[in-house]
């Protein structure tokens, strides 16, 4: 497992944007097939748990593209003073 883990590390390192949005688009592709084969009565719970894990992932990963944002932003503002 430490490997796995190592490997995905060092694939991040080793990766532009443009790699994680071919990785994401797959995801989504995947998440798509995989929800078109769901049963029918088991599509509001599918659902709910994919908006939840959503919500649970998407609010951490913008908090870090602003925090980022700002950060920038400010070196941005304090580089121009001098």
């Amino acid at each position: 497992m430490k490997n796995i883990l190592e490997l995905g590390n060092q694939y991040a390192k080793r990766s532009s944007w443009k790699d994680f949005a071919l990785l994401k688009l797959c995801l989504c592709a995947m998440g798509i097939v995989i929800g078109t084969n769901v049963p029918p009565k088991y599509q509001k719970t599918v659902t709910r748990v994919s908006v939840a894990v959503f919500i649970a992932t998407y609010i951490p990963l913008m908090a870090k593209v602003f925090k980022i944002m700002l950060h920038d932003s400010t070196e941005i503002t304090v580089s121009t003073e001098h």
